[in-house]
This record gives C-alpha cells, sequence and structure tokens, in this order.
C-alpha cells in the first residue's frame, strides 16, 4: 500500500476515540474537488488507452489470463501477510492481537483504500477500529496505525530511491532524478516533522485548542483522549525491536511484493526480470503517494507504468496492460474484503440492537 505524509494528519484528525466528534465544515467544497480530480483521473485513463490502442491494450491483457489469479494470489499471500507482520510487531505483548486477527484487518483496510472513495487513509481508520473492536485498547489501536503509517513513508522514501538508482543503472536517464530527489528530500523533511510532533504531544495540544473554542464540556475529554494517544505513540516508538521489526517487515513486503509485477511480466511475455520489477513497484508506488488526491490514482497509475515501461523498453499497450492487471487484483481481493467487512459492521449492529431489546 502506498503511503503518503498527508494521510497521517488524515488519520489523526479521525483516530478512534479522539477526534470523532469533530465538526466537518466545507463538505461541499470537498466533494466538488473529489468530483473533479476523479473526472480528471477518467479522463487521463481514456486519453492514454485510446493513445496506446484500446484494441491492443485488451488484447495484451487478455493473453495474461490465469496468470492475474496467480498475481492476486501472490500479493495476498506474501505483501499483505508481510504489512500485517510489519504492524503485529508494533503491539506490546499484552495488547498483541494474533497474527491473522491482523492479516484479515490489513486485507480489509487495504480493500477500504483501494475501492472506497475516501483516500487513502480510509483503510487506516477503518483497521484501527477493527483492532479496537476486537480487544486492543482505542489509543493502542490508533497509536499502532499512526506509526506504522510513519515508518511505512520513511521505508517507502529509501525503496523509491532504491528504484530510482536502478533506472539509472540500466537506462541512463537522468532526466527525472532531480525531482524525485526534490521529492523524496521534501517527503522526509515532512515525515520527521511529523515524527517530532508525535513524540513531543501533538494530539493533547490540539485537543486543547479546540476545546478551548468550542468552550463546551463534551470538548474537554479531547484534552485527555489526545493526552492518553501521546502517549500510546510514545511508547509504541520507545520499543526498538517492535520498531525495527515493522520497517524490517515493511523493507521485505515492498521488495518482495515486486514479485507480483514480475509475474505479470512473465504473464505478458515480457522482460520479466526482477530489477525491472524492482524499478515499477517502486516508481509506481511513488507516483500513486505523490497523487493520493486522486481517487485510485485513476489515469495517473497507467500514466506511470507507461512512462517508466517505455523507459525499460516495454511496449506502451503491454505497459497498460500491467496497470489493468493490478486494477483487477484489487478487485478480486478488494470485494471480499468490502463485503467482509460490512458483514463485521453488520453483526456488531445487529447484537447491540439484541442486547438494547433484552434489556
Amino acid at each position: 500500500m502506498p503511503y503518503n505524509s498527508a494521510s497521517l494528519l488524515n488519520l489523526a484528525a479521525k483516530s478512534p476515540g479522539c477526534f470523532q466528534l469533530l465538526p466537518t465544515r466545507g463538505g461541499k467544497k470537498i466533494r466538488v474537488a473529489f468530483y473533479l480530480l476523479a473526472a480528471g483521473g477518467a479522463a487521463l485513463f481514456t486519453l492514454l488507452l485510446i493513445r496506446q490502442g484500446a484494441p491492443h491494450v485488451i488484447a495484451a491483457f487478455a493473453s495474461a489470463g490465469w496468470w492475474i489469479a496467480a498475481v492476486a494470489i501472490y500479493h495476498l499471500a506474501v505483501p499483505v501477510f508481510l504489512d500485517a507482520i510489519a504492524w503485529w510487531a508494533l503491539f506490546p505483548k499484552s495488547e498483541r492481537l494474533s497474527l491473522w486477527q491482523l492479516f484479515w484487518m490489513r486485507w480489509i483496510g487495504e480493500s477500504v483504500s483501494t475501492l472506497v472513495p475516501s483516500a487513502t487513509v480510509g483503510g487506516d481508520v477503518v483497521r484501527a477500529r477493527l483492532a479496537a473492536l476486537h480487544g486492543a485498547s482505542i489509543p493502542t489501536a490508533a497509536a499502532s496505525v499512526l506509526v506504522d503509517i510513519t515508518l511505512g513513508v520513511f521505508v517507502q522514501i529509501a525503496f523509491t530511491l532504491l528504484g530510482l538508482g536502478l533506472i539509472v543503472a540500466v537506462t541512463g536517464q537522468q532526466g527525472f532524478v532531480r525531482p524525485t530527489l526534490i521529492g523524496a528530500v521534501i517527503g522526509v523533511l515532512a515525515i520527521i516533522g511529523f515524527y517530532v510532533v508525535q513524540r513531543l504531544g501533538m494530539f493533547r495540544f490540539i485537543g486543547k485548542i479546540i476545546s478551548r473554542l468550542a468552550n463546551a464540556e463534551d470538548w474537554h475529554s479531547l484534552v485527555h483522549s489526545g493526552h492518553t494517544l501521546d502517549q500510546a505513540i510514545r511508547r509504541l516508538y520507545a520499543r526498538r525491536s517492535g520498531v525495527i521489526g515493522c520497517c524490517a517487515a515493511t523493507a521485505t513486503s515492498l521488495l518482495v511484493g515486486s514479485g507480483e509485477i514480475w509475474i505479470a511480466l512473465h504473464a505478458l511475455a515480457l522482460q520479466a526480470t526482477l530489477v525491472n520489477a524492482v524499478i515499477l513497484q517502486s516508481m509506481v508506488l511513488a507516483i500513486r503517494s505523490a497523487v493520493f488526491p486522486v481517487p485510485g490514482a485513476l489515469g495517473v497509475q497507467e500514466g506511470g507504468y507507461v512512462l517508466v515501461g517505455n523507459l525499460l523498453g516495454i511496449p506502451g499497450d503491454a505497459a497498460f496492460a500491467l496497470s489493468l492487471i493490478a486494477r483487477v487484483r484489487e478487485l478480486i481481493l478488494g470485494i471480499p474484503g468490502l463485503v467482509a467487512w460490512q458483514l463485521i459492521e453488520a453483526r456488531r449492529v445487529l447484537r447491540a440492537r439484541s442486547a438494547a431489546n433484552a434489556r
């Protein structure tokens, strides 16, 4: 899952038990911006499809056949599982959920992030909520997700730089080295800043400001909730073994996760080398993270595959087909994930109603 620094701030504002009561203003403007970005992404997708030749793209995609199912199985069994290990490593042993529980929560969270038009942070909020519903304390559940995202951004930036180095070594192309490095530096500075304010106790500070502005008794609880979340975050960062384990598992997930692109390259009879797979994985993830406001990175992801693929000698129609394979993989895994999430929420509502009727 691609990370971005803005999603950290959004998650901070939506963390369970801390800021759920915040009033949402400017909802209409946000919806308009969302529709405009979605329309722009759809237009870019269509333009690229026409430019690369729709019949050729469809033929290339169809040639993958049942290999698409192999891509989906690999993604669930390897990257998602490793991401669950990264999250699992952050939990204190006294509050740690089972790896199996965190695995399916991670799967559901990724399903929400990829298929629900709520930006990538939506899935992170859902998995924090699910962890809290299944035994983790609310501060620990929210803090574990925040720390997981923070460390994930650090690791992904390093992975992007690895991909950048490989693409320069393989192709000799240096035209986009400077903008990529500038973006990486900005990302590092942003994440360092967010890490620092986490350690300084940002949520208690925000809660104080809100409670004073609201001047209402109900809002004063935000101060205590923010302080509790700050303590939970500091406690997780203090566990060096957890931080190292999370970073190691995330790095392995990104690197080994390139295997699904290798499978797709092999399915399309392209240059299926591990180096090409790592380059495509790192560059496309970086592009998706940079354009996180665009729902599902529609059009932008396809453009990234075409751009990087051309540098690697991959025809445009085949590169576009690679992106379509990734899209279908998201649907294969995401739709069951959304159904599972709705069933969990529906069962919880039914239990609450049954308990209320029994009183």
